[in-house]
């Protein structure tokens, strides 16, 4: 070792002084044209002395490694330390992992660099990704079913009161149910049945302000049926093709719907004038939500893309195209400003305010029809399979996945959920299926934390593993 820091100290020596003599041979060519100083040895002792620092074995010297398991480049130190273990690399690609030095205790005080030790990965630094806590909910069990529909259920809606709901079929009926006798199973459940369209109803929403129910079809049409007469009262024409959602402002007389000529049409409730055309989408505009707060109306689209829509302008201020499959369904909470989407790769979820995304709800391997959500944090996306997954809405876990039942007489390729919606209270989630028939889910009244517990070995790997990619 003395003689290799010897053959170092020769090699600064010399490359200081011909450093000099390169200087002063230039200077030599025009000596009036400058002034070089003499050679201070002050000045020499301290440029040898940082060269030896520079090159000795014991500064900080680095190599990549290109190992096949991380690709990356690891920083390897060496050099002379009173701790017996030494860091001496942390350059660990994604995964931020370290290499440790390890030497002699006994060598500790040796002021000679040690060459020595083994390098051994330190633990992974996963505690940068923060893991959030689900909030435990109860599991859903089914509790009644309704048949009544002679075709699919394409739409259901609940009335402002949460006395009763309409749904909404393929069958060309809507029908009105009393919610309570629905609950229980009654056979006086069915209070009323609407007839006037002539294609699947597709869309379905109740007035807050007036007794009114508006439905929309696969005939172009747009209907307000009053419910104190049980008649229809208004018709919207200028849809070109079917109409596939139907939404209601929440504080203006204003009607959003949405359909298969690719835009959005924006109706005054009472004059029946049509105030806006949102055009932009390539494709069937399949879902639509409405806000109070800019923006005020969001798009859902085939063409994969959602749109955010100044509604005063009539102009898009924003368009999501995280998406890579069709969007059948949005869902909105009460409680924040957020929503989700729905789609055949992914359930994806935004801030409502500019459209940010802010994570992906994977797992639900299936076409997303329907996406509902209640005030407890519950979100449910029933998908075309039949498949029923629950999420804990703030983090994305999924508590519960199940499957819908096929009614018997019906083919299990009928084993899809169209529609979802739960009641006022958010006790209740009642789904509209390709069997013709109509669910009614409740929460397990039996479970607790103890029967069902949240998995938190799996939730964990999941966020690490979600941690690394982007969308």
């Amino acid at each position: 070792m003395s003689t290799d820091l010897e053959d170092l100290s020769s090699l600064a020596a010399k490359s200081a002084s011909h450093s000099l003599k390169r200087s002063r041979i230039l200077y030599d060519v025009n000596p009036q044209a400058a002034f070089l100083p003499s050679v201070d040895p002050v000045i020499m002792a301290s440029s040898i002395a940082r060269r030896k620092r520079r090159i000795q074995p014991g500064a900080a010297t680095s190599q990549q490694g290109r190992g096949k398991s991380s690709g990356s480049a690891l920083a390897m130190v060496a050099g002379s330390s009173n701790n017996p273990a030494q860091q001496v690399g942390a350059m660990g690609g994604k995964s931020n992992t370290a290499l440790i030095r390890t030497g002699d205790d006994s060598n500790a005080a040796s002021d000679e660099p040690k060459m020595g030790g083994i390098l051994v990965k330190s633990k992974s630094s996963s505690s940068k990704v923060k893991i959030p806590t689900p909030t435990w909910h109860a599991p859903w069990k089914l509790s009644t079913v309704l048949s009544s529909h002679l075709g699919w259920v394409r739409s259901i809606a609940f009335d402002p009161t949460n006395d009763m709901f309409a749904t909404g079929s393929a069958d060309r009926t809507i029908k009105l149910w009393d919610l309570a006798k629905a609950s229980v199973g009654a056979s006086d459940a069915l209070k009323l049945t609407l007839t006037g369209h002539i294609s699947p109803v597709r869309g379905l929403a109740f007035s807050p302000r007036h007794p009114y129910l508006f439905s929309a079809g696969e005939d172009k049409m747009v209907k307000c049926w009053d419910l104190e007469t049980n008649q229809v009262i208004r018709h919207y024409h200028g849809h070109l093709s079917g109409v596939f959602c139907l939404a209601l402002h929440p504080t203006l007389d204003i009607l959003v719907t949405g359909g298969r000529d690719a835009v959005a049409r924006v109706w005054d409730m009472r004059s029946r004038t049509e105030i806006h055309v949102l055009a932009g989408h390539e494709h069937t505009v399949a879902s639509v939500l409405t806000k109070s707060t800019d923006p005020q109306i969001i798009t859902g689209s085939h063409d994969t893309t959602i749109k955010l829509w100044d509604l005063v302008a009539g102009k898009c201020m924003a368009t999501l195209t995280h998406h890579q499959k069709s969007i059948r369904a949005l869902a909105q909470p009460s409680f924040e400003n957020t929503f989700v989407s729905g789609a055949a790769d992914c359930l994806k979820y935004w801030q409502g305010k500019d459209g940010r995304f802010l994570k992906s709800y994977t797992g639900h391997k299936a076409v997303v029809n329907a996406l509902a959500v209640n005030e407890d944090g519950v979100l449910v996306s029933g998908g075309d399979d039949g498949s029923m997954n629950f999420w804990d809405y703030k983090t994305g876990y999924n508590f519960q996945a199940t499957n819908s039942i096929v009614q018997p007489g019906s083919m299990d390729a009928e084993n899809a959920i169209f529609a979802a919606q739960f009641d006022g209270t958010g006790t209740r989630l009642v789904t509209g299926e390709a069997d013709k028939s109509i669910k009614i889910w409740k929460q397990d009244a039996e479970a607790s934390e103890m029967t069902h517990p949240i998995d938190m070995v799996n939730w964990r790997k999941k966020c690490l593993k979600e941690a690394k990619q982007r969308y």
